[in-house]
């Protein structure tokens, strides 16, 4: 299958529900950028607020239309409810390559399995729809939770960034550098591969 950023792609598990992101989702998302701003705290693209909510979802469906990025809004089967966002980026057909990230859950979902889950069927989608050769993760080298849910997840370290990118405090940020090949996806069994 060759990725085609115009079609609209649903990844489903029993526990999750990924939807391509669009603006009808703007209320729902607009409930954590104003009660939970800290969510940001890592990240290179500051969601906090009405306003950076909407900026957030512009932007990520001007990158979804310029063939760079595709979004997604997690929707946990749980607790019948979105959970938050997550998306495909870096996608490099010629090379069959792609990064994970931009990944972001409200406080009631986080620890609740929702992360893995939704992991789960995006490296499904990517290795075993797709062909992608290698997926690629990163974290703010300050994000102790995120990497330790990467090195759990049997993602390989690579490395680190440093000062790669300017967090949304304005202070520098170093970017660890995970990945998993397709072998080593289809050699299993992972926690990944439940």
């Amino acid at each position: 299958m060759v990725f085609d950023f115009e079609r609209d792609y649903v990844l489903e598990n029993d526990r999750v529900c990924l939807y391509p992101l669009t603006h009808s989702h703007f209320e729902e998302l607009e409930i954590f950028a104003k009660e939970e701003p800290e969510l940001w705290a890592y990240s290179m693209v500051d969601g906090s607020g009405s306003e950076g909510m909407n900026m957030y979802i512009q932007q990520a469906l001007e990158l979804r239309k310029a063939c760079q990025q595709y979004p997604f809004v997690v929707f946990d089967k749980h607790q019948n409810a979105i959970a938050g966002s997550t998306r495909f980026y870096d996608i490099q057909l010629g090379t069959l390559c792609m990064q994970l990230g931009y990944t972001w859950f409200g406080k009631k979902f986080q620890g609740t399995g929702i992360n893995l889950a939704s992991k789960q069927v995006m490296l499904q989608f990517a290795f075993e729809n797709l062909n992608m050769q290698r997926v690629e993760l990163r974290a703010d080298s300050e994000n102790l939770r995120s990497i330790s849910a990467m090195k759990k997840l049997g993602f390989t370290f690579e490395g680190l960034l440093r000062s790669n990118g300017i967090r949304r405090d304005g202070t520098r940020r170093s970017s660890s550098v995970f990945s998993m090949l397709i072998e080593e996806w289809l050699a299993g069994p992972t926690l990944l591969k439940a």
